[in-house]
């Protein structure tokens, strides 16, 4: 079954399962060749007649097998696969470049994200951030992020829920990051 999911000007269309995410959006032109201009280094594809998706400024097609799930942010997506690693790709200050927290990104079972940043639930409850610390992209400072079952994000914040019923809250306070009061 298909699956979509949007960032603020792109689509992302992939089957569960499957090893292939089609992207597309950001500065598409209506010809191959625009296209390849406007979006060269961006991050984002095109699919061709043929059926051969290019993905400009990302080498990632390779990369994507057994597809379980793929969350956007504005302008960047990062997918689950079957083994629980992720593959990010985008512009890296929105969440595009996972490689500072790479080898920190297995067992994936939840991911979410920002407009610029994304937070992944792994299967030991913890969680990992990447992109805009503004924005969530960064847990250092955030006490509790342990047992987590449940992640949520605004445009600007993420909230996990944990298995004891309680939320931590990070991001940017005027988007839900400060859950002090809660």
């Amino acid at each position: 079954q298909p699956k979509l999911v949007a960032a603020r000007d792109s689509f992302a269309l992939w089957c569960c399962g499957g090893n292939t995410v089609i992207t597309w959006g950001k500065g598409e032109g209506k010809g191959k060749s625009k296209a390849q201009k406007r979006n060269k280094g961006k991050g984002f594809g095109k699919l061709f007649d043929d059926d051969q998706l290019f993905l400009y400024g990302h080498d990632v097609q390779d990369s994507l097998n057994g597809v379980q799930d793929v969350k956007a942010s504005q302008s960047a997506f990062a997918a689950i696969q079957a083994d629980g690693s992720i593959v990010t790709w985008g512009l890296k200050h929105t969440g595009g470049d996972s490689s500072q927290v790479q080898d920190r990104l297995r067992s994936v079972q939840q991911i979410q994200g920002t407009i610029s940043a994304f937070a992944a639930i792994l299967a030991d409850g913890s969680v990992v951030a990447w992109g805009d610390p503004i924005c969530g992209g960064n847990t250092a400072d955030v006490d509790g992020l342990f047992d987590v079952q449940q992640l949520q994000a605004t445009w600007g914040a993420f909230a996990a829920i944990k298995t004891d019923g309680s939320v931590v809250a990070w991001g940017h306070p005027l988007a839900g990051g400060d859950s002090s009061t809660v």
